[in-house]
Parts: C-alpha cells; structure tokens; sequence
C-alpha cells in the first residue's frame, strides 16, 4: 500500500533546503518558500544575480528582527496568519514587501485601529508631529539637575475654543511661560483622545510621562479646561 505524503514532507524538485540567521535567529525552510512570491525582498533575494549575504558559518544572513521572522515564513509556507506581536510582524511584511500579508495585517484590529482610525485622526491636527518635538525639546531644556520636567499644553478642539482661550495664551506669552498649543482640528474625538494620543506616542519613545489639568495661578478657573501640564519623569 502507498503511503501518501503531505506536501510539508516533500522538497519541491530544485528547490534546496537553506539555512537563515536572521538578525541571531537561525531558520531552516527552502528555497522556493522564500522565492514564493515574486516582487518580495525574499525572493529578490534569493533569485536575482546579486550573491546574498552570508554569516561564519556559512547561513544566508539578514540584518532584521529574527523574533519576528517566524510569523514570516509561517505565511509563506501556509498562509498561516501570526496571532501575537501583530504591529511588528506587520512592520517586518512591510520591509519584505509582502503585500498580501500587509493587506491581511492591515484589516486586523490591532493595525485597522492604529493605520485608520488614530492616524488618521492626528492628520487632521494641525502640526502635531512637529508639536510633540517642541513637548520633548522643551522637558529636555528644563531636567538639569531635575527629576521632572512640567510642560504646558493647550488642547482646542474648535476655533470657538481657540478664540476663546486666546487671552489666556496671551498671559501665559506675557509671563514668557511655553505653550505647546494642539488644534483646532475637524474630527469627532475629543481633547482627552487628543491627549491619550499625545502620552501614548511619547511614551513611545522611550519617556515616562503623565499629564493632568493645569491648576496654576496665572489663569482664570474659566480657562483650565483647555491647559493641561504634561510631567516627564528623568528618574
């Protein structure tokens, strides 16, 4: 009686086992996995003239995140989606340029929330990038010899909001106090979602921060609801 093979089990005819280290991370697969589809880093890798770089021992090498290359060569070999690290498996599809797992990747919640819905938010912030440069140049200034560092944020989500605050910030200009002032923009969420975003992406980088309502005394109680003091913590 046959025994009949699973196709796992059979090396496709010219298509050779190869040996990976991937940024550390050392993987066995074949060949034709890694050329399965053409237009990918992977398969002009690995079918074009140029001679792939190798390690000591003699493994194709490739200077990425091995962690995440797994997740990879899973989908591949199977069209297996990964279920864990989903926004850096993601990043590692977009270097590859495997543009069918991008596209799968990209109606995951986990990137659909963050590619549609919060980027596209911040897009229509005026300047926010540039913004949270300011935030983070401006704590820097003040950490000599400081284990916290206050920033002030004026936060505005319409141009009523702004004309009305306007006076405010020509106080706080008067006193030489540094705003870091967000809006107006045109979309439907809130101050507190426009600050969420602001903590979340400098914390992103690598600082510890908080943020909570300004209670100074320069400013009338009427206008509190649009400052707030970010605290980045040094130690």
């Amino acid at each position: 009686m046959a025994l009949l093979l699973h196709s796992a089990f059979l090396c496709p005819q010219g298509s050779p086992v190869v040996e990976l280290n991937v940024g550390g991370e050392l993987y066995t697969t074949t060949m034709g996995t890694l050329r399965k589809l053409p237009g990918t880093k992977l398969a002009e890798m690995f079918f074009g003239s140029a001679k792939p770089c190798t390690d000591a021992e003699g493994r194709f090498f490739i200077d990425r995140p091995g962690t995440y290359f797994g997740p990879i060569l899973d989908y591949l070999r199977s069209e297996r989606l990964p279920t864990h690290h989903i926004p850096e498996v993601y990043r590692e599809a977009q270097f590859y340029a495997i543009k069918p797992l991008v596209k799968l990747l990209e109606d995951t919640p986990q990137i659909f929330g963050e590619q549609v819905a919060r980027k596209q938010f911040l897009l229509r912030v005026p300047g926010y990038s540039e913004n949270l440069e300011l935030m983070v140049r401006l704590a820097r200034a003040e950490a000599m010899a400081a284990r916290r560092s206050p920033v002030l944020v004026c936060a505005v989500r319409t141009e009523e909001d702004a004309a009305h605050c306007a006076d405010a910030l020509r106080i706080l200009e008067a006193e030489k106090r540094s705003v870091v002032k967000f809006g107006p923009w045109k979309a439907a969420p809130q101050v507190k979602d426009l600050l969420d975003c602001v903590k979340m992406d400098i914390t992103a980088q690598g600082y510890q921060v908080y943020y909570e309502p300004y209670s100074g005394r320069t400013l009338r109680a009427k206008y509190f609801s649009y400052f707030y003091t970010f605290v980045f913590i040094w130690w």
